[in-house]
């Protein structure tokens, strides 16, 4: 299956992949801890954060490819975002600044 075709979930210290039809687990890894992981998808590579720690990760399998332990910045909730995530959001922004405008011409 196609990492398009995954959703992929972070909680207490494990990444797990779904199969987006059925709702049916592909793979698990076991990250750290258990702790919150925050994930995205980002140029074909699965990233997951978790106890201030980044890693890497094959979105097909779940194999670690690397990961950063963040050193000197201790163990605090790691966000990350994608570069896909801001044209939505723009994209997003776009559409309610539309609508907006709409408004306020039909109100003229």
């Amino acid at each position: 299956m196609a990492a398009q075709d995954a959703v992929f979930i972070g909680v207490q210290g494990t990444v797990l992949a779904l199969d987006s039809a059925t709702g049916g687990e592909l793979w698990r890894t076991s990250l750290k801890g258990s702790d919150f992981v925050n994930v995205t998808l980002l140029d074909g590579r699965l990233y997951a954060s978790t106890k201030g720690e980044i890693f890497a990760l094959d979105p097909g399998t779940g194999t670690p490819l690397w990961r950063n332990k963040l050193k000197g910045l201790g163990l605090g909730f790691v966000t990350i975002a994608g570069s896909a995530q801001v044209p939505l959001a723009a994209a997003w922004r776009r559409k309610q600044q539309a609508a907006a405008a709409g408004g306020a011409a039909a109100a003229s």
